[in-house]
């Protein structure tokens, strides 16, 4: 019968070693190992800009998004801290709104954000008006939602990167909500408290074909409040007391990072001043990768018995997530926008291994 250590090596996936931060050029062989490249594509001739993201393909990333972040606080136990913030509509036209949200001191110090969502009050369509939408376009009466955070650069330019996109029915009425967590953590990473979080809302067709006075008429969300009381836009923060709640596995920023013990620390990688990732990375702009720092203890040497091919445990990411990405490919017609999933790289749990030794993982649901 083989040995206890050889047993569990044989089931579980082996330690490649101390989870350092993640790389630019590791995201950008990921994305070459995914595509199955050798290089990275010329931007084509006719590519002034970034190509239009059709609406299956922003749906495809906005799912593949959220259960990333469901993956990341699967298990969590905490108390969470719940603030509501108003907003106000910046500019509002039939099919789009801009709303700004004021965000100086809404997020309480030493926390971590858990969950936002945005709630915007659908009007109810008049009856009369419903009847003759069913009568002239039976088979439309859903509009496609999508909202983007909006960031204004220094030089005085912007860009808008999707957070959520789903269909809502011209039936329905009341608060919708949308989940705006990446938003939120894209104006923190800012570092400009006194700047607003900006979000654009549009309103489509649920897919694409001839242009019609469809569905996206009919959903409308109040730019004003009514006599009914205020509808104005609400944006909903969850976040997690590290104070009381730290021993969760992540690191605290106050703390100094010598002797500290195995955490997980914050790592954004940004990817929009990246040059290979220009006319090519279409979404995210950037994103939290996280990495495992800090030391672990090391047993007693009359405890450890002698493996001779194990060295002193050392802090290893224990769980990891996908990260969807949009990128353009290039075929025949044009650029064509395409979903790919980049495995491994946010760290989501950390833990003390010894270097060489099998690290046990749980199997994804």
């Amino acid at each position: 019968m083989p040995p206890l250590w050889l047993c569990w090596a044989l089931w579980a996936l082996p330690l490649a070693g101390p989870a350092a931060a993640l790389t630019e050029e590791q995201v950008l062989g990921s994305l070459l190992r995914q595509l199955q490249l050798s290089q990275v594509p010329a931007p084509g001739k006719a590519e002034a800009g970034e190509p239009d993201i059709p609406a299956h393909v922003r749906a495809q990333y906005v799912a593949l998004l959220q259960r990333s972040h469901r993956a990341h606080s699967r298990g969590k136990r905490f108390s969470q801290s719940f603030r509501e913030v108003a907003g106000r509509f910046l500019a509002s036209e039939a099919s789009a709104h801009l709303l700004a949200f004021g965000m100086e001191r809404r997020l309480p110090p030493n926390s971590e954000l858990v969950h936002a969502a945005l709630r915007l009050f659908q009007e109810p369509v008049p009856r009369a008006a419903l009847r003759r939408h069913e009568r002239l376009f039976p088979r439309s009466s859903r509009a496609r939602v999508t909202v983007e955070w909006l960031r204004v650069r220094d030089d005085g330019s912007n860009r808008t990167s999707l957070v959520d996109s789903r269909l809502v029915s011209a039936h329905e009425s009341g608060w919708k909500a949308f989940d705006v967590t990446e938003a939120v953590a894209f104006w923190q990473q800012l570092g400009r408290p006194r700047q607003p979080l900006l979000l654009r809302v549009s309103v489509q067709r649920e897919r694409p074909g001839p242009p019609a006075p469809g569905a996206p008429q009919l959903v409308r969300f109040a730019p004003q409040a009514p006599s009914g009381g205020p509808r104005e836009p609400q944006l909903e923060l969850h976040t997690l007391d590290l104070k009381d709640y730290g021993a969760q596995g992540d690191c605290d920023p106050a703390a100094p990072a010598e002797g500290a013990r195995c955490c997980r620390r914050e790592v954004f990688v940004d990817l929009q001043g990246v040059r290979w990732a220009e006319h090519w990375v279409l979404e995210p702009p950037g994103f939290l990768a996280y990495e495992c720092a800090g030391a672990c203890r090391q047993p007693p040497g009359a405890l450890a018995f002698p493996r001779p091919f194990l060295g002193p445990r050392q802090c290893v990411a224990l769980e990891t997530a996908a990260l969807p990405v949009i990128v353009s490919v290039q075929e025949g017609g044009g650029p064509r926008p395409q979903v790919v999933s980049l495995p491994n790289m946010r760290v989501q749990r950390c833990s003390c291994a010894s270097d060489g030794a099998p690290v046990p993982r749980r199997v994804a649901p």
